[in-house]
């Protein structure tokens, strides 16, 4: 039996700003995703998942590393990894599975910076963001070589009219997620078979623009779409002034300061298309493994670096606390999972990373604060009692029933998901809610202490009590780089005099 049979393949499928409720298998039953919906049906479907820090680059900071935004130092689109992670200490999931054995694969976006790093991925195909026009990524090249280019959305007719919803001029064989789809296929057919592989597919929709090809316009009922929750006046006007002047900026350059139902309807029927636009490119992804003779030796995993409001609140994109940005779709199949499973635990998407370490069998770092995913042939045992939300604007405790979300903007927001799906009634300041309050706000100052005492790990000056320790009483004591774990106990040597 051949090494690649012994140990399983790992893909972890990655569509960008995908929210949980427009999955088939998660209610949305006016579009059609059979191929998602599979993975679910063969395994687990986690119907309380979330991206704690809902925007690209700290939600996937996250996942690289295993540990939360304020533990790695990055809670916004334009922070990143610091430079010299490797000499602190830190190891990316794909360098860890690397460092094991596993061939590693990131096709697609990943959202480095700079965007050609590679982060452990031994084999890089690169198709960056959607609004990155000027990263000449590998999908640069390959429109150039069928005389194409990279379009901003504003090239495209009823662009700001339909506030960013439009048919793409690329047609669908060239498109983002076509390229992502085929890329990966063509990994799996001409090195699937060489070794144990984990691969990562980042897609970069359904992200705005809303752009999919007519084609998969198709089949959507547009009587079923939901409509989007409406804002409630005084709840955050201030986050949505940023909301409006963030998306008016060149990169996006649509005005949602007018934002009527027409259009949030068209906005959700054209991310609806993006959506089955990406099944499409999944069922190829699955066709490929069972074909070359690898999907019952192979773990599949589908999940997201957030939402999109789509409307909700009167808002677009992401990068706030409300359910529409936070939740996000998660399902997992492979060898002994237990088939149509439903997981109401708590789990967050970094959670995805030390589960891909426990289907190799590696242990986890020392710093992860991920864990394992629970579920029958799963490996973890429970899901989060808490899920601690943390972005550079803003703050959140979630218990599964009530969630506290807090801004810098100094709106605060409490909101009983059981009763208040839609997040229409602002509990805060209510006197019968004080208890639940006071215990929501110890909880997120505690978990807040704990994770920026973490994150000076690379600043410990003693890891132990040095004050017994006789090389600290030489001089040109140097400090220890990098630290061992502080769960490690201290040993020291005693140096020798010259």
């Amino acid at each position: 039996m051949s090494v690649a049979q012994n140990r399983p393949n790992i893909v972890f499928l990655f569509p960008d700003q995908f929210r949980a409720d427009f999955a088939g298998c998660n209610g949305a039953d006016w579009l059609h995703t059979p191929n998602i919906d599979s993975i679910a049906e063969n395994g687990i479907r986690y119907t309380n998942s979330f991206s704690a820090s809902p925007v690209c680059v700290p939600a996937r900071t996250a996942l690289l590393t295993g540990m939360n935004a304020i533990r790695n130092g990055v809670t916004g689109n334009l922070h990143n990894l610091r430079s010299d992670w490797r000499e602190a200490g830190l190891r990316t999931w794909p360098e860890i599975l690397g460092e094991n054995g596993y061939y590693t694969a990131g096709i697609g976006k990943m959202h480095f910076y700079p965007w050609d790093e590679r982060r452990g991925f031994q084999y890089r195909v690169v198709c960056e963001d959607k609004r990155w026009l000027e990263v000449r990524d590998d999908y640069y090249h390959y429109l150039r070589r069928h005389g194409l280019r990279k379009l901003h959305g504003n090239e495209m007719p009823g662009y700001h009219q339909n506030k960013g919803a439009v048919i793409h001029d690329v047609p669908w064989e060239h498109s983002w997620d076509r390229f992502v789809g085929s890329e990966a296929v063509k990994f799996i057919e001409e090195y699937g078979a060489d070794q144990p592989f984990a691969m990562m597919v980042g897609f970069p929709g359904p992200h705005c623009p809303y752009d999919p090809d007519e084609r998969f316009l198709e089949g959507i009922d547009d009587s079923k779409i939901p409509t989007a929750a409406p804002e409630v006046p005084g709840h955050a006007p201030k986050l949505r002034d940023e909301n409006v002047k963030g998306n008016k900026r060149p990169w996006n350059g649509v005005d949602y300061s007018e934002f009527d139902d027409r259009s949030k309807h068209t906005v959700r029927k054209h991310y609806s298309g993006l959506v089955q636009q990406i099944d499409f490119e999944v069922g190829a992804i699955i066709d490929a493994l069972r074909n070359k003779g690898l999907l019952e030796n192979t773990f599949l995993i589908l999940a997201s670096d957030h939402g999109d409001y789509l409307g909700d609140h009167n808002l677009i994109g992401k990068a706030s606390f409300y359910d529409s940005a936070i939740r996000i779709p998660m399902m997992a199949m492979g060898p002994g999972i237990e088939a149509g499973q439903t997981e109401e635990s708590l789990v967050d998407v970094r959670d995805v990373t030390a589960t891909m370490l426990s289907w190799a069998d590696i242990d986890r770092p020392e710093w992860y604060d991920a864990q394992p995913l629970p579920g029958e042939g799963m490996p973890g045992d429970s899901g989060r009692k808490n899920i601690f939300g943390f972005l550079q604007n803003g703050w959140m405790n979630f218990d599964g029933r009530y969630k506290l979300h807090k801004y810098r903007t100094g709106e605060v927001l409490l909101f009983d998901m059981i009763k208040d799906p839609n997040e229409q009634v602002n509990l805060y300041g209510n006197s019968e809610f004080s208890d639940v309050i006071n215990r929501l706000e110890s909880e997120l100052a505690i978990e807040l202490m704990a994770s920026i005492d973490s994150s000076m790990d690379d600043r410990l000056a003693q890891n132990g009590d040095m004050s017994q320790d006789p090389s600290f009483g030489y001089e040109g004591w140097t400090r220890p780089w990098p630290h061992a774990p502080r769960t490690a106990p201290p040993t020291y040597k005693k140096p020798i005099r010259t």
